[in-house]
C-alpha cells in the first residue's frame, strides 16, 4: 500500500545554478521533490542548453518572484560566426554559411552600436503570443509572422575572447532582451552571420552564480543543509524601503487592512516592504503620503519553515 508523500511548507530563495541539458521546469521540479516542497517556481526561463542562474522562489518567495523577472540579467556567450540557423542557436538547423572575413574596427563598431538603448525584433522561435499562439508554433508550421521591434537597454556588452570562428561574450541587459538575436544581430554586422551555441548566466538582480548551488549539490545534501542556503523570502525585492507597524496592527495588515506606519519618517516612496517590531517580514505595500500602509502582497501568518530551519512565527 503507498503512502502519501507529505509536503513541506518551505518558504524562501535558493539560488540554483541550472545544468546544460535540463529545462528550467525539469530543475524545479527535481529541487522541489528533493525538499517536498509545497510550492516553488522560478524567475526567469533558461533554455536546456544554458546553464547558469536559475533563482528558486519557495512558498511564499513565490508571490514576489516577478520581481526578478523584470530584473536585468548578466550572461556570457559564445556564438559561432559564418553559420545562420532558423533558430539563432545550436538547437536549429543551419540555413546559411559564409566566410568569416571582418577587422578589428568592423568589430568594434558593431559591438558599440548593439550597446545602449536599441531597438530589437523578437525571434520567431520564442514563447511571445501573437493572437493568443506562441511564435515558435507559427515558425515550426513554416510561416514567418510580423513582429514589433521593442525597446531594451544593453548596459553592457564585451567581446571577452575571440578565436577563428568564435566569440565569447559578456552582455548585461534588460529584461526582454534575446541575447541570440543579440549576436545573430552582431554577425549580420560582420557580414558573415553567427549564431549562439553557448550561454551562462552568471547574474540576475542582484545575485550573482557565485552564491548559487548546482542542482547536483542541492540532490546530494541533506535537507537542513539545503535549507540553510536558503534566502529570506524578500530577498527577491530587497531595493524597497522597509516601513515598520506595530503588534497591534500586525493582525490588521495581515488580514487586508491599511494600517499607518510605527514611525512615519519615510521620504516620499510608494512602494514598501512591511515588517513587524520584531523585524518579522510580513509582505508589500503601497505607502500613500500621509504614511498609511495599504497591503498589497502579505505572507501567511501560520507558523512555516524558513531558512536556517527555524520557524517564522
Amino acid at each position: 500500500m503507498s503512502t502519501r508523500r507529505v509536503r513541506r511548507a518551505i518558504d524562501g530563495v535558493l539560488l540554483l545554478d541550472k545544468p546544460v541539458g535540463i529545462s528550467s521546469n525539469g530543475a524545479l521540479q527535481r529541487v522541489k521533490r528533493h525538499l517536498d516542497a509545497e510550492r516553488a517556481g522560478h524567475a526567469g526561463t533558461l533554455d536546456p542548453f544554458a546553464t547558469g542562474l536559475l533563482p528558486i522562489a519557495l512558498g511564499e518567495a513565490t508571490k514576489y518572484s516577478s520581481a526578478l523577472i523584470d530584473a536585468d540579467k548578466r550572461y556570457e556567450a559564445l556564438a559561432r560566426l559564418g553559420e545562420r540557423t532558423d533558430t539563432g542557436d545550436r538547437d536549429g538547423q543551419v540555413i546559411e554559411t559564409r566566410p568569416v572575413a571582418y577587422t578589428q574596427a568592423t568589430l568594434d563598431a558593431a559591438v558599440t552600436r548593439l550597446t545602449g538603448r536599441i531597438r530589437q525584433v523578437p525571434p520567431m522561435y520564442s514563447a511571445l503570443k501573437r493572437d493568443g499562439r506562441p511564435l515558435y508554433a507559427y515558425a515550426r508550421a513554416g510561416e514567418v509572422v510580423e513582429r514589433d521591434a521593442r525597446e531594451i537597454h544593453i548596459h553592457e556588452f564585451t567581446i571577452l575572447e575571440q578565436g577563428p570562428e568564435t566569440l565569447v561574450a559578456r552582455v548585461h541587459c534588460s529584461k526582454g532582451t534575446y541575447v541570440r538575436t543579440l549576436l545573430e544581430d552582431l554577425g549580420e554586422m560582420l557580414g558573415c552571420g553567427a549564431h549562439l551555441i553557448g550561454l551562462r548566466r552568471t547574474g540576475v538582480g542582484d545575485f550573482d552564480l557565485s552564491a548559487s548551488l548546482t542542482l547536483a549539490e542541492v540532490e546530494a545534501l541533506p535537507f537542513e543543509a539545503v535549507l540553510a542556503r536558503l534566502l529570506p523570502v524578500d530577498a527577491m525585492i530587497a531595493t524597497l524601503p522597509i516601513a515598520t507597524i506595530s503588534v497591534l496592527d500586525t493582525p490588521r495588515f495581515l488580514n487586508g487592512q491599511s494600517v499607518p506606519q510605527a514611525a512615519h519618517e519615510m521620504g516620499p516612496v510608494d512602494r514598501v516592504r512591511v515588517r513587524g517590531t520584531e523585524g518579522r517580514f510580513l509582505g508589500t505595500a503601497r505607502c500613500d503620503p500621509a504614511g498609511m500602509l495599504h497591503p498589497e502582497r502579505v505572507i501567511r501568518s501560520a507558523p512555516r519553515v524558513s531558512p536556517g530551519g527555524g520557524a517564522i512565527t
